[in-house]
């Protein structure tokens, strides 16, 4: 979607946008590891309706990260909105993908921040468990700490280990993906950012918080999701006020580039003035 993409400077970052349509503002947030190129079947179906505005995270696909300690949730959310401030953007929904979940709600919390509805993708909104709790983080930190790591990993990409990673999903890609997600992990750049934003990611506060959520919130999960399994958008469902829960069978966690037409139903569905705001459903 190169005719949509343009950089913008926004201290501390060199952000990479795509924008298109006219109408409320949608703003897309895509999860760790990802860019806008997630968004390349979704997009075309929402700007039918919207404005659409897709960011990459800082250091991830093509924004530059102008300082690599503001990679963490509280960092990210702060620079993210002071974009959407500084572009005039105003967004009606906000919708998350995994970690981006958690991005969209850490920005509705902040005192000037948008109170939007969010709509979660099988959204990353708990901490590992047990002994990963910790040795997943420090491990992280570990590897971004090293000047050889992303260097490393890219280098030795191929596109086996690429299906690999995406068969660990749950979800199944087609040949155009795969081939864009390896162009994403053979990025030295690209990698490194990802490491830098896992080593600093902190989710307790906001976790903590949920009960207190204010802003109309609904939770789409792939059954087949096997990197954030289901029972994590359940959980958060059962704390957030009033969130729509909506799961669907056969989809993974990259349930939006399987099946981008239902998931932009589902979204039109969460914006639509007869949208369900009660206790959490199922679909």
């Amino acid at each position: 979607m190169a005719e949509h993409s343009r950089l913008v400077l926004c201290r501390p970052h060199r952000w990479h946008v795509q924008e298109a349509g006219a109408g409320d503002t949608i703003l897309l947030i895509h999860g760790a590891g990802g860019a806008t190129q997630s968004w390349r079947g979704l997009f075309p179906l929402l700007t039918d309706t919207h404005h659409v505005v897709a960011v990459d995270l800082p250091g991830q696909g093509f924004t530059q990260n102008g300082a690599r300690a503001r990679c963490g949730l509280d960092h990210v959310a702060t620079d993210l909105w002071a974009l959407c401030r500084a572009e005039g953007w105003h967004p009606a929904a906000i919708v998350g993908h995994s970690a981006g979940a958690a991005v969209a709600l850490r920005m509705t919390e902040l005192p000037d921040g948008p109170k939007c509805p969010v709509i979660g993708i099988n959204a990353a909104l708990a901490k590992f468990k047990g002994m990963a709790g910790w040795l997943f983080p420090m491990l992280a930190k570990a590897l971004s700490l090293s000047p050889v790591t992303a260097g490393l990993f890219a280098a030795t990409t191929t596109e086996a280990s690429v299906r690999g990673l995406l068969k660990g999903t749950g979800s199944r890609i087609d040949d155009a993906g795969v081939a864009l997600y390896r162009r994403l992990a053979s990025d030295t750049g690209h990698v490194d950012g990802t490491l830098a934003m896992m080593s600093q990611w902190r989710l307790d506060g906001l976790l903590s918080r949920l009960p207190q959520v204010k802003v109309p919130v609904t939770l789409i999960v792939g059954l087949n999701d096997a990197a954030v399994p289901p029972e994590t958008g359940r959980e958060a469902a059962a704390l957030v006020p009033g969130a729509r829960l909506v799961e669907l069978p056969g989809l993974g966690h990259l349930a939006h580039e399987e099946d981008p037409t239902t998931i932009a139903r589902l979204i039109h569905e969460a914006l639509s003035p007869e949208a369900d705001r009660g206790p959490a459903a199922q679909s």
